[in-house]
């Protein structure tokens, strides 16, 4: 009894000094269960939120890390993680930047607080609560023997940071176009701005965009000779930073025009402009502010070929007659470009108060005479009412046997 003791003791032992486990880092004793709440570390940083899961657990329950995918979005390849197998045990790293902080359906919540501001007074301070979970895929089956992995975490900021950091990010795309004399690449860019003279960008206060505010827009290319011009195919909004948000609206797109969009310039120089009024998304309606994000899909056309690459709306287009029907007209491939986000105010307000105007001696007169002469007259009213009824009574009548005493 005492060896077979001592050789079980003997293969614990040399299990535990294995670190390697499927090519992972993991003890396969101390890490053969399932996951925790303590496999999930999140790092609120001032750039990024960091998400670091504890990996060998999701390995021992049937998963790999692609299956690992913030909010449910599996199927988009920038909501995953990656693994980083330099540490011990092995982590899947995910990585949220505060620009964009809604990508990937992430929350923000914002909630007002008694706290320091940015002066170090003690007043009403906002906070933004950016929250979300990383979770495994549900399987098409009915049933499954795998466990549903869910991992929740929050961080939260002061408003005024989170506005700062995310202030109008803008991306950038570059396209290779092919022309006669060669290959060039131009850079597109998104730039918005307070008003239709296009020289102020756009500054979002604190409190965020009152809806209806108008917002206008400004696409621009790099390196481009005079053949060339910008065409917006559409442009289109999301919640959040991701371009393939499912929920989106457009502003406009083919012969569809938002009634709030104007399209001021599209096709016919090397600048597209737009401008729209700001709103909210519904899905916000328990936040104080609503994030908006911008995309426009855009394409380089030759000058005289971008008309061809419109859409025909409400008329038929002319076709200069030294254009040939053969030659089909030249342009660059689509590529999308991202500005926000817009910071829009919910509308709704639980401070409203009603201003009281305080009445002068006269009117306070005024109404008084009024209520003391509605008074008499109501009374000399109903006298006259009691007298009338008074007047319409019939003689009285003696009942009984007659008495020809008195007749």
């Amino acid at each position: 009894m005492t060896r077979m003791c001592f050789i079980f003791l003997l293969m614990s032992k040399a299990a535990s000094v294995s670190t390697q486990f499927n090519g992972y880092n993991c003890d396969a004793n101390y890490h053969s269960r399932f996951p925790g709440e303590r496999d999930i570390s999140v790092y609120c940083g001032v750039q990024t939120i960091t998400l670091k899961i504890n990996f060998c657990p999701v390995l021992f329950s049937g998963y790999t890390d692609v299956d690992l995918a913030l909010n449910g979005h599996h199927s988009d390849a920038h909501c995953r993680g990656f693994i980083n197998n330099n540490t011990f045990p092995t982590a899947v790293l995910f990585s949220i930047s505060l620009s964009t902080l809604e990508a990937c359906g992430n929350s923000l919540v914002v909630s007002t607080v008694y706290g320091a501001n940015a002066y170090g007074n003690m007043s009403l301070v906002q906070i933004g609560n950016v929250s979300g979970y990383i979770d495994t895929p549900d399987p098409p089956a009915i049933i499954s023997y795998l466990p549903g992995l869910l991992y929740k975490f929050s961080c939260s900021y002061p408003l005024e940071y989170l506005v700062n950091s995310s202030q109008l990010a803008s991306s950038s795309a570059a396209v290779s176009v092919k022309d006669s004399n060669g290959t060039f690449v131009s850079t597109f860019s998104m730039i918005l701005y307070n008003d239709s003279t296009y020289n102020q960008p756009l500054s979002i206060p604190m409190a965020g965009l009152a809806l209806k505010t108008r917002v206008f827009a400004a696409v621009k290319a790099t390196n481009l000779d005079k053949r060339w011009n910008i065409l917006m195919d559409y442009c289109y909004t999301t919640p959040s930073g991701n371009p393939n948000d499912e929920l989106r609206y457009d502003l406009f797109f083919g012969c569809y025009k938002d009634p709030q969009t104007t399209v001021l310039e599209n096709g016919k120089s090397q600048m597209g402009r737009f401008s729209f009024e700001v709103f909210r998304f519904v899905k916000h309606r328990h936040q104080k502010m609503s994030t908006v994000f911008l995309h426009c899909v855009t394409k380089l056309c030759r000058a005289d070929d971008c008309i061809m690459l419109m859409p025909i709306c409400g008329r038929r287009r002319r076709r200069d007659g030294d254009e040939s029907l053969d030659s089909p007209p030249v342009s660059s491939g689509n590529t999308i470009i991202t500005a926000g986000p817009i910071i829009t105010r919910s509308g709704k307000n639980s401070n409203l108060t009603i201003k009281e105007t305080p009445m002068t001696p006269v009117t306070t007169a005024l109404i008084a005479g009024v209520v003391i002469l509605g008074g008499v007259s109501m009374g000399f009213f109903l006298l006259s009412l009691h007298l009338l009824q008074k007047s319409r009574l019939p003689p009285t009548t003696a009942s009984g046997v007659w008495n020809p005493s008195f007749k």
